[in-house]
């Protein structure tokens, strides 16, 4: 999707970072997040479905019991995340009513993304409060989300999103204009880059982690995120969220922040949900005639082509497929538990009966339930 083509976008989910919300860190910047909320409901004016995934609770929680560090005990963020919380989706709701429009809490942990029944629950509920015009205004759900279960930071909560609702855009406001060629905090001749494939291998030189303390993204976490929502269609901009009229400007075609192209074939549903999981459970060290299989036939993959088995899981559960210099091939949902699995690697599905006691399915993971990354 070229610029362009953005004042035709149907649906557009909006991801506004933590240190734009809070005036780094010092409460919610409520000037701010009126114009921000007056430039979305432009948007809807438009039937244009929007979705907004805001940090910032644990910030405006950190604001509000006077905290000067971020926590770094578990339930100590969970409680500035629950204080913060009330204020953060007081403002949003105050401001989106003032234009007649209703908006809607939604707290989301990995587990509600992981579970494929819970996941559809998850899509019919988004899908359901835009039919009504209502915006949902998503974060991750920090007063109960363990470690485990985290996203890890809402760039990939806003890109996995995009992903559920099957929107045509994502757009991530930030406190940068957008991806330099190197960090401009510290090589001052750094160029922004307008335009990129979400496929080009200089990305991950070009982003650095976050410096704010706000949040847990930076740019790595954007880059990453432009990827996951290029495997339902959706292309990605990246933009600084105090430039006047921001919004209307991306969905207007303007040349803000930088535009990262979502050059791949889009996946089906059941795949972008699988390409969507984040909680690895192990890993299989896949030869180089499996390796050949995987991404160029597109087959199931066989337990002849294993090698070796590591990491801790059950039938079902994701794995990560590697190739033996450990670059990750492709991840799936695994037919054997580790111990079995282990006991079957490099051997033919015939031989299964004899080394198990049973002859269960015939591939270590099928091929619907496998995706490349």
């Amino acid at each position: 999707m070229s610029r362009s083509d953005f004042q035709g976008v149907k649906r557009v989910v909006i991801k506004i970072g933590s240190s734009l919300l809070t005036q780094g860190g010092q409460g919610l910047h409520k000037a701010a997040i009126k114009e921000w909320v007056a430039q979305m409901t432009g948007l809807k004016q438009r039937s244009v479905d929007v979705i907004l995934v805001s940090s910032g609770s644990v910030a405006e929680g950190m604001s509000r019991l006077k905290l000067k560090q971020r926590p770094k005990i578990l339930h100590e963020l969970q409680a500035a995340a629950a204080v913060g919380q009330m204020g953060l989706v007081r403002v949003f709701d105050d401001n989106f009513q003032h234009y007649g429009f209703h908006a809607a809490q939604v707290l989301l942990t990995h587990d509600d993304l992981s579970d494929r029944q819970r996941y559809l629950n998850a899509r019919s509920t988004l899908l359901t409060l835009l039919k009504f015009g209502v915006v949902p205004v998503i974060n991750e759900n920090d007063t109960v989300a363990t470690e485990e279960i985290r996203f890890g930071d809402n760039d990939t909560l806003a890109a996995l999103v995009a992903n559920l609702v099957e929107a045509d855009l994502l757009i991530i406001l930030t406190d940068q204009q957008g991806l330099f060629t190197g960090d401009p905090g510290i090589y001052p001749d750094a160029q922004l880059i307008p335009q990129i494939s979400v496929n080009d291998s200089r990305l991950e030189k070009m982003a650095g982690e976050s410096r704010s303390g706000l949040g847990r993204g930076g740019m790595y976490t954007k880059v990453r995120a432009a990827r996951l929502a290029a495997r339902s269609g959706a292309a990605t901009v990246v933009a600084a969220g105090n430039t006047e009229n921001v919004i209307a400007k991306v969905l207007a075609g303007e040349q803000l922040g930088t535009h990262f192209l979502p050059d791949i074939e889009p996946l089906a549903a059941r795949k972008r949900w699988l390409v969507g999981q984040l909680q690895v459970k192990g890993v299989l060290m896949l030869d180089a005639g499996a390796v050949k299989v995987l991404k160029s036939d597109g087959k199931s993959l066989l337990a002849v082509g294993v090698r070796s088995v590591s990491g801790r899981f059950e039938r079902g559960e994701l794995v990560s497929c590697v190739d033996e210099n450990g670059l990750e091939i492709a991840r799936g949902l695994v037919n054997y538990g580790k111990a079995d699995a282990e006991l079957i690697a490099g051997k033919s599905s015939v031989e299964f009966e004899k080394i198990l006691g049973y002859a269960d399915d015939s591939e270590m993971i099928h091929r619907d339930n496998i995706v490349l990354v």
